[in-house]
């Protein structure tokens, strides 16, 4: 009886102590299984891994299988609820995985963005580039009129349009410079190919001094054997016929505007205009004739007839020329040279125009008096062309050619033309 007594109460003893125990273990148990979802949740949103989520899994595993056994009903209950929660936190925690099912769905399933193809746009851009190529050699070549590379025999055509400077002035802009004439000149004699030069004059003169240098690159070109044609246009005047005298044939229009054989210096006298604006100057000056042309004042008598001596002494020159190379006498060029304007068949008749023709007659003239056989190739030196209008602005160049002839169109010494 003792011993069932004991054994009951021994018992009851255990059950006594193991339920608080339970209770308050299974208590702990939550409170620890809550705090631990809670740093799930944080490190899911910071790690983003699945393996973390599987760790985390396996240790609230391990806290539920590693309780003391369940002893009652009421117990059990706290513990499947515990372990409900814990489930239900854990679950939201871990983003959905996929089962053996999903890994083995077809990978047309899954949302692939195919990479869209390039090779149009290379194809466009390849042709874009050929384009700009072909386009830059045809303009080479439309500058150079097709015969950039030819090998025939050529005929060089020259154009002198504008008023006739001496400067390195860009062509185009209503002056042609001596400079540019006379390198061109050169270059077609270096061209073995090169058998006759055409100028097409197209010029009612300008710097006296100008044409005096194209005059003797012209001169140079008809000695060396190469055959000089002139080919005047609406007018070759004055300078522009001083250039022309020596070449070896003049073809113009019947109605070109030519000769103006002579010189002129001109002088401004503004004195008027100063005293009644009320500007008055004073002039220091080392020598009489150092301040001559001025505007601020007249020229006096020696200054008159040193001018006058300049003048004879230019237009003495400009005879010459032309009288040498139109095979005249002075006497009969001095006779035409009083300064006047003829027309191309007054011209032709007094002898300082030799044929009529236009500028594709004078190219025929040409290649027959340089000896070209069969095709012949026209190459046009400085003729105005398609990229000096694509590379140049006509507003510009115009303020451009007021800078280059400041020094020519404003000069004290007035000009000599």
């Amino acid at each position: 009886m003792n011993g069932d007594n004991s054994d009951k109460k021994t018992e009851d003893d255990v059950e006594y102590h193991l339920y608080p125990y339970s209770y308050e273990e299974s208590k702990t148990d939550d409170i620890q299984t809550s705090v631990e979802s809670d740093d799930i949740i944080n490190k899911v949103e910071e790690e983003e891994t699945s393996v973390l989520n599987k760790s985390e899994e396996t240790k609230i595993d391990e806290t539920v299988i590693n309780r003391p056994p369940v002893n009652n009903i009421d117990e059990m209950d706290s513990v499947n609820d515990t372990n409900s929660r814990a489930t239900e936190v854990t679950e939201k925690a871990q983003p959905k995985k996929e089962t053996m099912t999903d890994y083995n769905k077809p990978f047309r399933e899954s949302s692939v963005v195919k990479k869209k193809s390039r090779k149009w746009q290379y194809i466009t851009i390849v042709a874009v580039l050929l384009f700009i190529i072909g386009a830059s050699f045809a303009v080479i070549y439309q500058t150079f009129n097709g015969d950039l590379y030819s090998s025939n025999e050529k005929v060089a055509v020259i154009y002198v349009q504008g008023t006739l400077i001496t400067s390195s002035i860009p062509g185009g802009l209503g002056y042609i410079s001596s400079e540019e004439v006379s390198d061109n000149i050169r270059k077609a004699l270096r061209d073995k190919n090169v058998k006759a030069i055409v100028l097409r004059v197209n010029s009612g003169g300008g710097s006296s001094t100008a044409g005096e240098e194209i005059y003797t690159e012209v001169k140079k070109a008809s000695d060396s054997g190469i055959p000089v044609i002139i080919s005047m246009g609406d007018v070759a005047a004055s300078a522009a016929y001083h250039l022309s005298a020596p070449a070896d044939l003049i073809v113009a229009n019947p109605s070109t505007m030519t000769g103006s054989i002579g010189t002129i210096w001109t002088f401004q006298n503004l004195s008027a205009y100063y005293e009644e604006e009320g500007v008055e100057f004073y002039i220091v000056k080392s020598g009489e004739f150092k301040d001559m042309g001025g505007s601020w004042r007249g020229l006096s008598d020696d200054e008159k007839e040193y001018a006058n001596k300049v003048v004879a002494e230019v237009y003495g020159n400009f005879l010459r020329d032309v009288a040498e190379g139109r095979s005249m006498s002075i006497s009969e060029v001095k006779d035409l040279a009083d300064g006047r304007i003829y027309t191309g068949r007054e011209a032709k008749e007094l002898g300082l125009v030799d044929e009529f023709g236009n500028l594709y007659d004078a190219i025929d003239m040409a290649a027959e008096m340089g000896g070209i056989k069969g095709e012949r190739t026209i190459i046009y030196m400085n003729k105005p062309s398609l990229s000096s209008l694509l590379f140049g602005s006509e507003s510009k160049a115009t303020v451009s050619a007021e800078e280059f002839l400041r020094y020519y169109e404003e000069n004290p010494y007035g000009q000599l033309s």
